[in-house]
């Protein structure tokens, strides 16, 4: 059943790029004791995800920590190298990249969506959502194809 508002988030691994490398992240870990704004992407460096929806999380990366985000983290069911290579290229460190590369968080949460059609195999579909403590309060999920509901500006309105 697809992760709704109240929901806990379930816990599985992400991976990041830290100093020394491939790094792994817990979910419960990660969205412990505080607010985060966490949107999903089908790709990095994909058209849509490069010109706009990572732009508006870097963007407004400063009013969403005013409306109480204690930190904004960005996943694609990408490798953690490609995910530290987009961060780098975004040109901000206000957006933690965490990988979902076996697409885990993405079939825990019941997002996913198949890009077999354009090369991409399974991946996560786009949505942003709010977490606190681990606990679901906002969610939003695009319709296939679109760029509508998981923006920053649509995620600062609900804040």
């Amino acid at each position: 059943m697809t992760i709704a508002v109240g929901d806990k988030l379930p816990d599985v691994k992400f991976i990041k790029v830290g100093e020394g490398g491939p790094e792994p992240v817990q979910s419960a870990d990660f969205f412990a004791g505080r607010k985060v704004a966490l949107f999903s992407v089908p790709g990095a460096f994909t058209p849509t995800c490069s010109a706009k929806h990572l732009p508006g999380f870097v963007d407004k990366a400063a009013d969403l920590k005013a409306k109480g985000i204690d930190e904004i983290a960005c996943t694609a069911v990408n490798d953690a190298f490609v995910m530290g290579a987009w961060g780098k290229a975004s040109g901000s460190s206000d957006v933690t990249m965490l990988a979902d590369g076996n697409a885990d968080f993405a079939k825990a949460v019941d997002l996913v969506m198949d890009g077999s059609g354009f090369g991409m195999g399974t991946r996560g579909q786009r949505f942003s959502m709010v977490v606190n403590d681990g606990v679901v309060e906002q969610i939003n999920v695009e319709a296939p194809g679109t760029f509508e509901v998981s923006s920053a500006d649509h995620m600062l309105g609900q804040l």
